[in-house]
């Protein structure tokens, strides 16, 4: 439901530029993919007592770093695979389709960086609040990061095609 409404709130965008459409798969399972993973190796050192609570500040540099280089990887092939797509003739993304490019793979950094983050530093959260992280880290994450993904897509994506496709 969040996720329609935010796509929702998107509506005029789309209708602009349908071509933003077609990723939003991609920026959704990537972001939730990368949060819940995130997620789920913070709760085994948990459990395993490789980390505790005052370990936080250890691991959200290290999720920095592992967000911002898969992100890059990501947002890499993303743009590689729009660049392919169109010289060969495989799809028309229009004249601007290096902008369209460009909010993919910009995208894909601050989504997966976002999604690191959120996966790590949830189970601290729920843990410091005398919660149990393995409940609910993993399903809130991934909703978490699916809905503001698509918000950091749509806002990336209207600071790079404002004035050509929207």
């Amino acid at each position: 439901m969040l996720t329609a409404s935010a796509m929702g709130y998107f509506d005029k965008e789309i209708e602009k530029a349908v071509v933003l459409a077609l990723f939003v798969p991609l920026i959704i399972s990537s972001g939730g993919n990368s949060g819940s993973q995130a997620a789920t190796l913070i709760i085994r050192a948990m459990a395993l007592q490789e980390i505790n609570l005052k370990d936080w500040w250890y691991v959200m540099r290290k999720e920095i770093i592992s967000g911002l280089c898969l992100g890059a990887i990501l947002g890499l092939i993303g743009f590689i695979r729009i660049m392919l797509w169109q010289k060969v003739g495989l799809f028309d993304y229009g004249q601007y389709w290096v902008y369209v490019g460009l909010s993919v793979s910009v995208s894909l950094i601050a989504i997966v960086l976002w999604g690191t983050l959120s996966g790590s530093m949830i189970p601290f959260v729920l843990k410091k609040l005398k919660l149990d992280p393995a409940t609910s880290s993993a399903p809130f994450v991934a909703t978490l990061v699916d809905v503001t993904g698509l918000i950091i897509y749509f806002t990336v994506a209207g600071f790079f095609l404002t004035g050509k496709l929207l």
